[in-house]
């Protein structure tokens, strides 16, 4: 992907522990253009989207909100 406009870090994403974004993730209010496709995409496995859904369910159980700026 290759951005038309203006792109920040998304602080939704981004590990608030270390400098920077290690994570690589941003956020924009502009279109971005695609510039190719992976091919060999491997998604999680059941086991991790379990795990991961437990995860969100926990923090939901103890009111954590995602930071929405």
């Amino acid at each position: 992907m290759e951005p038309t406009g203006l792109i920040e870090d998304d602080a939704n994403l981004m590990d608030k522990k270390y400098p920077g974004n290690p994570t690589q993730s941003y956020r924009s209010q502009d279109p971005l253009r695609v510039t190719g496709e992976v091919m060999d995409w491997q998604g999680h496995s059941p086991e991790q989207l379990k795990a991961m859904q437990d995860n969100l369910e926990r923090l939901r159980q103890l009111v954590v909100e995602a930071i929405e700026d």
